[in-house]
């Protein structure tokens, strides 16, 4: 199961962050604080997994930004893995080529599309097209 989605930029400021199950601000900024700490101190030669205070840990950098998703013991790393490639490619494809600026700035649409794929914890959608198509209509509804 899925725990939580974050984007990261090179210095570790939290882009994006988007939790499965609830947890205060507090509990949010301590386990973002050292998941980021974790994960950029690592090398590119280094392992994409992590286990940390009883999560796996799955991050890849894309460009200027980490995407690092916390799941349970349970939960197939190369399967995540997967599924942060086509997220990458699900933000390409909206934002044509996206930046950390992109996020910055149109974070409603960037937490819509992952709302889109990951469901109570469970991945339930990849196909591009149909998550784009919903996000699609709705920027038409809003102009």
């Amino acid at each position: 199961m899925i725990e939580f989605v974050l984007l990261v930029n090179k210095q570790g400021q939290t882009r994006l962050a988007q939790y499965t199950r609830f947890k205060t601000i507090n509990e949010r900024t301590a386990l973002e604080g050292e998941i980021v700490r974790k994960c950029l101190s690592r090398n590119e030669d280094q392992c994409s997994f992590i286990e940390h205070m009883g999560y796996k840990l799955i991050y890849r950098r894309y460009a200027s930004l980490f995407f690092i998703v916390g799941v349970d013991s349970h939960e197939n790393e190369l399967a995540i893995l997967e599924f942060i490639h086509c997220l990458v490619e699900t933000f390409d494809k909206y934002f044509e080529n996206v930046c950390e600026l992109d996020v910055m700035f149109n974070l409603e649409k960037a937490h819509f599309i992952v709302e889109e794929m990951v469901a109570n914890g469970c991945i339930t959608e990849t196909n591009r097209t149909n998550i784009l198509e919903t996000v699609q209509m709705m920027d038409k509804h809003t102009q």
